[in-house]
């Protein structure tokens, strides 16, 4: 089902447009597209050497937002591809006058594109569609294209944070992360509300208060 367009979209682009650090509206071919690269200057967006994390579909926000208040000293970029809903979460961080946040309006097959490798120090992907179909697999955001595109933009001891209410996506990551070379750790069939800092996503909220289980798993590059 297609979302339906937001009322007034372009004139609330408009106005936190300096946030949106970097928007990709069409592309001749993929592989023509990441070559052609425009890395981020984390000083230059940033105005400091803080590190820098990764929130690959960020959804409406909530988490990037609840996670760059508890952390100041830390940068985040936030990726989500639909500008409906990018909107939404750059509005939240703009409202709460956050600083040390920015977002990316683009698939996250295009971050090579924008990241450059050994420079991020964390990335999370929060209840990312599963695509179940094997047709669809290229899909998955751990799959094999994805986690090594992770694993050349995380410094060595950098990590992947994933979590998802999906066995069969969680089992299929827990693989796909081992295949690419990263040490998965930190698994859980029932991750705790408040494990290692963990704050909760609007699914995740909305999935604990049906009692579903959550999975999580660490990958680290060596």
């Amino acid at each position: 089902m297609r979302m339906r367009r937001k009322k007034h979209l372009n004139e609330r682009l408009n106005a936190v447009s300096n946030l949106i650090i970097k928007r990709l509206f069409a592309t001749k071919n993929l592989n023509e597209d990441i070559l052609e690269k425009e890395y981020i200057d984390y000083s230059l967006v940033f105005g400091n050497d803080n590190p820098v994390m990764l929130e690959v579909g960020c959804g409406k926000g909530g988490f990037i937002l609840e996670t760059a208040k508890n952390n100041p000293n830390i940068n985040y970029i936030a990726v989500e591809m639909l500008e409906n809903i990018i909107m939404l979460a750059a509005e939240q961080v703009k409202n709460a006058g956050l600083n040390n946040v920015k977002f990316i309006n683009a698939g996250a097959e295009y971050l090579p594109k924008y990241i450059k490798d050994e420079s991020i120090d964390r990335i999370f992907l929060n209840f990312s569609p599963p695509y179940p179909q094997n047709s669809y697999e290229n899909r998955r955001l751990s799959g094999e294209r994805y986690a090594l595109s992770y694993k050349s933009m995380l410094k060595k001891g950098g990590a992947v944070y994933q979590k998802t209410d999906d066995y069969d996506f969680f089992e299929y990551s827990k693989k796909s992360f081992a295949k690419c070379g990263f040490i998965v750790e930190d698994v859980s069939s029932n991750l705790e509300k408040g494990f290692n800092g963990n704050v909760e996503t609007e699914y995740e909220k909305k999935f604990r208060s049906l009692n579903m289980p959550i999975y999580g798993l660490k990958a680290i590059k060596e």
